[in-house]
């Protein structure tokens, strides 16, 4: 069967590498001009390369975050980036937020992913689990300007959010805020290194002797 590319499929600017054959609907020609993005059609035995861990990101909710992943998911799309979903698929599926939470920080701990997301009912508990892996730096973000602090200040490299607390359009202006803003640097990046000789140090901590 001929793949075929919608809209969806164009990103912002660059180009679309696609298979020899492939179908390009009007609507993702038209978009593709206008975002002055070039059509390459890869040669005859050529493959498209695998993304990169820096263009995926990975995402996981429960039950209480799915209905809000689902429709945040056409968004990574339009960035250009790839998800690793790794659950919840069906609506009806209970899942308890620290096996989602795990699963998304492990791929980001692991380099296999540079970002995370994770939606839970309120994103809180979420957090705390993530942040228990060396190298995960979770924030629970809700407006613009949190979203915006964890990236410049704290170099956040998981974002939660809580699905029952915010309405889609808060997400979308959370998340895209998160996945577009660069970490400043600068004076923070001290800060940021303090945090990592803390995670550093936590992985030989034991608890002091309790006296009585």
């Amino acid at each position: 069967m001929r793949p075929v590319f919608t809209e969806r499929d164009i990103p912002l600017g660059g180009e679309l590498r696609v298979p020899p054959g492939s179908i390009l609907t009007p609507s993702a020609l038209d978009l593709a001009q206008a975002r002055g993005v070039r059509i390459v059609e890869l040669k005859k035995g050529e493959s498209l390369p695998a993304a990169s861990p820096s263009e995926t990101v990975a995402i996981g909710s429960d039950h209480g975050g799915f209905e809000m992943k689902q429709k945040l998911l056409p968004m990574f799309e339009e960035l250009g980036l790839v998800i690793h979903d790794v659950g919840v698929h069906e609506t009806k599926v209970t899942a308890d937020y620290p096996d989602v939470a795990r699963a998304v920080a492990e791929l980001v701990a692991s380099g296999r992913t540079t970002r995370g997301v994770i939606i839970d009912g309120a994103g809180i508990g979420s957090a705390m689990v993530a942040n228990k892996f060396p190298g995960i730096r979770a924030a629970l973000c809700y407006d613009r300007a949190t979203a915006r602090n964890s990236r410049e200040h704290n170099d956040a490299n998981v974002l939660t959010l809580g699905g029952r607390l915010l309405s889609i359009t808060q997400a979308e202006e959370v998340l895209r805020t998160w996945l577009s803003t660069p970490f400043a640097g600068g004076r923070h990046a001290a800060r940021v290194d303090k945090i990592k000789e803390i995670d550093k140090a936590n992985l030989q901590w034991t608890p002091l002797n309790k006296t009585r």
